[in-house]
């Protein structure tokens, strides 16, 4: 009914009406709704309500800035009232505090895999929750893919395990929630391979995965190793896992020969980088044209150079000092992130990172707080969730302080 004064209170207005404004809130507008009524807690609480808030939420790409003062922090692309793009940066990792033994291991939706030590945590850091990741029991684990599996929607890990001497590397897969132990997994191929050849292409995976995580694509995930001649004779050089049947092959990447070559995800569809050179300072990406006949299409190339030239033309125009430190001439790029349909994250020198347009502008550099600092593009990405943690009534780890702000 309306209020003595016959305006309408929002607590009046249709139950669809209200739904279809707290959907539109970002998550942690959300927590704070729930303290206001019984009805508005119960009403974002439903794991439609959770699901499809989440669904809305953009892909955000992370960087590491190397402890410098958020270890890691999520770029996050914003518009002003002027139209103009600027990017904010938000923290889920403390400080330069014990950096060492926080490292970022995976992330999937909403939630993020984090490593303390030897312990590995599955946290989500929106609501602030996190819960200890069980292990294959093995003195050396990596994580090779973190996923949603298509079929059951569970979340799930996928490790590799070595045994002590370093001779003997086994596959496994922990479902997030259960309280089963980790499932061991048949290296299993689709073509014939031999027990050597599993091997290798386990210890392609554990250092490929520490050095990019895959991108998950058409229910698979997809590593490019470094080098995969030595294992594939031609039949292709990314590894793909079918997440559901749990088995390996081998794809043709661009046959285009480049350097430091580097799958991505480019909103929905698998992407790939290279430069001309070992010490480049262009790029080239292509796209997946087809997935089954494995053909790839030039997209475009973008010429750091051009990207220089328009950042010096910019810090000449700006106002402001700039914030970034003279010596910091683009000379060498090493990777590339993708922030949103236009722009690109692009690191540079081993230590910067900035962001242009596909065609090559300058649109600033990325800072943390109100400094440029070396970082690094992690190819995480995260995507803002209330959604709580599978199994989160599993240990806390109350003892010590979450990893993450």
């Amino acid at each position: 009914m309306p209020g003595r004064r016959g305006a309408t209170l929002l607590e009046d207005l249709p139950e669809e009406i209200i739904d279809k404004i707290l959907i539109r809130l970002p998550p942690k507008d959300v927590g704070r709704s729930r303290l206001v009524s019984a009805s508005w807690r119960s009403v974002t609480s439903t794991p439609a309500f959770m699901l499809e808030h989440r669904r809305r939420q953009p892909s955000l790409p992370t960087v590491d800035g190397h402890g410098r003062p958020a270890s890691l922090v999520v770029v996050s692309p914003e518009t002003d009232a002027q139209g103009s793009h600027h990017q904010q940066l938000w923290p889920f990792l403390p400080g330069s505090e014990h950096r060492s033994q926080h490292c970022l291991r995976g992330a999937c939706d909403g939630f993020l895999i984090v490593s303390r030590g030897h312990q590995f945590y599955i946290c989500n850091p929106v609501i602030r929750t996190r819960v200890l990741l069980p292990q294959p029991e093995r003195q050396y684990n990596t994580i090779a893919g973190f996923y949603c599996h298509h079929s059951t929607r569970e979340y799930r890990v996928l490790w590799v395990s070595q045994s002590l001497d370093l001779s003997n590397s086994s596959l496994y897969i922990v479902t997030v929630g259960s309280s089963d132990k980790p499932r061991q997994v048949r290296v299993s191929m689709l073509t014939d391979s031999s027990p050597s050849e599993e091997h290798k292409l386990l210890n392609k995976l554990r250092f490929s995965s520490d050095c990019s995580p895959p991108v998950h694509h058409r229910g698979s995930l997809h590593w490019r190793p470094y080098s995969a001649s030595d294992l594939t004779g031609g039949r292709g050089d990314i590894i793909v896992f079918d997440t559901e049947s749990e088995s390996f092959r081998w794809m043709r990447g661009p046959a285009q020969p480049c350097h430091c070559r580097k799958l991505f995800d480019m909103e929905g569809t698998l992407a790939f980088w290279g430069g001309s050179t070992p010490r480049s300072t262009s790029m080239d990406v292509w796209v997946m044209q087809d997935y089954e006949a494995e053909t790839w299409a030039f997209k475009y190339q973008i010429d750091l150079s051009t990207v220089e030239v328009s950042r010096k033309l910019h810090s000449a125009s700006s106002k402001k000092k700039p914030r970034i430190s003279s010596d910091s001439t683009v000379r060498l790029l090493n990777d590339v992130a993708v922030l949103n349909n236009h722009e690109l994250l692009i690191m540079f020198n081993r230590k910067h990172v900035l962001r242009c347009d596909t065609n090559g502008k300058f649109l600033g550099v990325v800072n943390i707080g109100t400094s440029q600092y070396c970082m690094l593009l992690t190819h995480h990405r995260l995507q803002e969730s209330i959604v709580p943690i599978p199994g989160h009534g599993m240990m806390q780890g109350k003892d010590e302080e979450p990893p993450f702000s």
